[in-house]
């Protein structure tokens, strides 16, 4: 029978903590998955593993009987939360059960590779967070209950945290990481209140009577430097410059605050804006890409979009997509063609430069098929854009067939407007409400009827008779809105312009977003086209009920090198040209305006630099080596200190000054042969002599600890040295005479009038550290050398002893502070 208190229902209790602590700990997995089902799913496994926990122990099974239990019951969960269809017979699993487990791993990997975070919920993934997340739960119930170890349980709760740490574009929030902290800390708590329980009542020095949920000083310590722990891991990455990937770096997916460097990882990663801004001022030029295409006037080669529009601008959303290897979207399908529409199939190559490092390849829109790419790279359809989560475009040379849709404006008047409840327009029409550019809308709109005919209005808008000009600097404004600043000043280069004419283009209720990559340059060579930083650009894509994403650059065409126009969205600063087909596009601007012409900054006119992304400049960024170096350095330093601190000691030992020796003799035994021992002399200065002679006894038993020899701290020095000479040193007749005599020194020095001197002593020890070393094995050897256990275990005391001091200071101040406390004194007064 078992009471309340019993080891049977503490144990029970712990249990079941420790799956709510496992379920605690997969808190951060929140960061990469859109729904919650993986928590309902996980709360299940956990629960039936903690039950069968419980039922095992209730029947007193082995450890081992516990662990097949929970295996089991982790089993049974997910054949019911995964079933293979008709496999699954009186809730049993079966071979076929076991297979459609294998299947699911299988395509768990292939999901990982086609979804950015945040997932949606499949079932391969959903299988895998659930068995990693129970197998979790056994593994902590085994440490914390079964060998009652509950610190160990936090290095298998930690690995659950490293898997969205890993995966996760952005680093992963911090209150995920508390939750899981807290979990673990609760874990700690109900361990020691279940240690205490075993003891029986609890009181104080005093008498009084302590609840065992009150904490004893040294639990309590316990927990402060868990605390401690938890708030130093949490501020360190903060604190260290470079130091990304941590806790709290808030910079990156979706947020498009990212450092720009383009340097792998997912695209999410990247801050198109940011890079872009940074790089437009370049004076060198750098060559980025060589295409070549039968297209005879392609459009901009593109590889990113921005389209989530926040209060500061449109920032970069993590693309999500399947590998390029399947089949791609074909938009020949696509309802439309005709009637102004025309979509043609054309073969391009690119050949990617070093200069050029970013997970995310530059391609024409609508690719339908890839050459000598690998699976790890994906396409988005919605986006448009080709990316990878763990290659980059550095040094890549891929082929690609792609649709170049050209439209005719009487094409896209005919698109009907989108649906309110439509997904694009739900996600691409959110605007930030701005009063000045909601009125503005409204006054270019007034009177169009058609989604084109309002895009055509804003879109002319950014022209010179409206006094737009090209300029690489900005100027500021007193409204507090970029927006507003650039709608004011009509002042700025591609950026601005595609971003204000997006926003714009919302605000009139059609989705719209900007897009990234390169203009046509300097325009074909022998060699293709040849596009450099130089050609770096951004421009408007607006989509259209049955067209799909229509491209449209408002920026002046004066303004950027090998910019291209349509018949759609024509040069608005010049007249616009006869098209001698249906969406041909104009001719390049090679002809820039002299600044006197139009734009008083022309001196900046052909230096849009675009996107920069790659190392190219050097003083752009701090490097990241100093800190490596420091780090590693820092490293080293740390791990050679037990070496450095036992050397140190050993000197400081034998470099004590000689010590004045007197004529007489004493003599220091027989050898093991029973010839007789040398004789040693007598100092003048005793207190110097029992200094040495102490001096070199530590030394000795510090290098016993080194080589792993048993030192027994009860046993008188003779003893000592009687029993290394037959268990440590053996037959060597040097050691032997030394290790007597250091014994008969500390022996002298201890106990008798007049004590040995120390000149012969550290010879002594060298006699003696060289028999230990000879008589070991290599593995000791080099731990004696590299991390001495003497030193390490003057650390592990120096420790206790100092938390010994925290934990009774620590106690006085709390009897101080309930002594004088305001209810005893009241309670004082009233017995008065």
């Amino acid at each position: 029978m078992t009471g309340k208190g019993s080891p049977v229902t503490a144990t029970r209790n712990l249990g079941f903590v420790a799956a709510a602590a496992t379920l605690l700990a997969a808190a951060p997995l929140s960061a990469i998955f859109e729904r919650w089902t993986w928590l309902i799913q996980a709360a299940i496994a956990v629960t039936v593993v903690a039950g069968v926990a419980a039922l095992t122990r209730l029947v007193r099974a082995p450890l081992w009987g516990q662990v097949l239990g929970m295996l089991g019951g982790l089993t049974l969960a997910l054949a019911w939360l995964f079933p293979a269809g008709t496999e699954l017979v009186a809730f049993l699993p079966t071979p076929g059960t076991f297979a459609h487990f294998g299947e699911l791993l299988s395509a768990s990997v292939v999901d990982m590779r086609s979804y950015g975070v945040k997932v949606p919920d499949t079932d391969p993934l959903l299988f895998v967070s659930v068995l990693g997340i129970g197998g979790v739960a056994v593994v902590v119930d085994v440490l914390a209950v079964g060998l009652r170890r509950p610190a160990l349980a936090g290095l298998p709760m930690l690995a659950i945290y490293s898997v969205p740490v890993a995966v996760y574009v952005d680093s992963v929030p911090a209150v995920p990481f508390v939750v899981g902290a807290a979990g673990y800390l609760w874990l700690l708590v109900t361990d020691n209140v279940d240690r205490v329980r075993r003891f029986g009542r609890r009181f104080t020095g005093d008498g009084r009577d302590v609840d065992v949920w009150e904490s004893s000083p040294l639990a309590a310590a316990g927990r402060r430097l868990a605390v401690v722990g938890v708030v130093l891991a949490v501020a360190l990455p903060l604190a260290v410059p470079g130091m990304t990937g941590g806790l709290l770096n808030a910079v990156g997916a979706g947020t498009g605050t990212g450092s720009g460097n383009g340097q792998g990882g997912n695209p999410g990663r990247i801050d198109l804006f940011a890079s872009l801004s940074g790089q437009l001022n370049q004076s060198e030029v750098y060559e980025m890409v060589t295409v070549t295409t039968t297209e005879p006037n392609p459009f901009y080669l593109r590889y990113g979009v921005a389209d989530e529009l926040r209060p500061d601008g449109f920032r970069v959303r993590n693309p999500t997509g399947r590998p390029v290897t399947r089949d791609l979207p074909d938009p020949t399908q696509r309802s439309g063609t005709g009637n102004g529409v025309e979509r043609t199939r054309y073969q391009a190559t690119v050949e990617v430069s070093k200069n050029l490092n970013m997970p995310l390849l530059p391609a024409y829109a609508e690719p339908v098929r890839t050459e000598e790419l690998s699976g790890n790279w994906l396409y988005d359809p919605n986006q448009q854009v080709v990316f990878s989560n763990r290659e980059n475009s550095r040094g890549k040379r891929y082929s690609f067939e792609y649709v170049r849709s050209t439209y005719t404006p009487t094409a896209l008047r005919r698109a009907p407007s989108l649906p309110s409840d439509h997904p694009i327009r739900l996600q691409q029409t959110a605007t930030p409400p701005v009063e000045q550019v909601d009125t503005l809308v409204a006054d270019l709109v007034r009177g169009r009827s058609t989604d084109y005919d309002k895009v055509r209005a804003i879109y002319d808008h950014f022209s010179a008779d409206n006094g737009f000009t090209y300029s690489l600097t900005t100027k500021g404004g007193t409204s507090g809105q970029d927006i507003v600043d650039f709608l004011n000043n009509k002042a700025g280069f591609c950026q601005q312009y595609a971003a204000a004419m997006a926003w714009l283009v919302r605000s009139a209720g059609i989705p719209a977003r900007v897009a990234f990559g390169f203009t046509n340059g300097t325009g074909r060579t022998d060699e293709g086209y040849v596009l450099t930083n130089r050609n770096l650009h951004a421009w408007t894509e607006v989509y259209f009920d049955g067209m799909g994403w229509v491209p449209f650059d408002a920026t002046p065409a004066y303004g950027v090198q090998g910019s291209t126009r349509s018949a759609w969205a024509p040069d608005t600063d010049a007249p616009e040209p006869a098209a001698t087909e249906p969406g041909a596009p104009a001719a390049p601007d090679d002809s820039t305006p002299t600044p006197d012409a139009a734009d008083p900054d022309a001196a900046d006119a052909d230096t849009d630099a675009g996107l920069a992304i790659g190392g190219n400049d050097p003083t752009r960024q701090a490097p990241v080596w100093p800190w490596w170096t420091a780090g590693a350095l820092a490293l080293l330093a740390l791990l050679a200190a037990p070496a450095l601190l036992r050397m140190a000691l050993r000197r400081r030992r034998a470099a004590r000054p000689a010590v004045t020796l007197a004529p007489a003799t004493v003599d220091a035994g027989t050898g093991p042969a029973g010839e007789p021992g040398r004789p040693v002399t007598v100092v003048l200065d005793p207190d110097r002599a029992r200094a040495d002679a102490h001096a070199a006894w530590d030394e000795l038993l510090d290098t016993l600890v080194d080589y792993r020899v048993r030192v027994d701290r009860t046993e008188t020095p003779r003893a000592t040295a009687e029993r290394l000479v037959t268990e440590a040193v053996g037959e060597d007749a040097s050691a032997a005479t030394a290790v007597r005599l250091l014994g008969r020194a500390e022996e002298l020095a201890r106990y008798a009038r007049t004590p040995l001197a120390g000149g012969e002593l550290h010879p002594a020890l060298r006699a003696v550290r060289g028999a230990l070393a000879t008589r070991t094995d290599r593995r000791t050897r080099l731990l004696a050398a590299v991390l001495p256990p003497s030193v390490l275990l003057r650390w592990r005391i120096a420790l206790g002893n100092a938390s010994s001091r925290l934990v009774a200071r620590t106690g006085d101040a709390r009897y101080r502070l309930l002594r004088w406390s305001p209810r005893r004194l009241l309670a004082t007064r009233t017995g008065r």
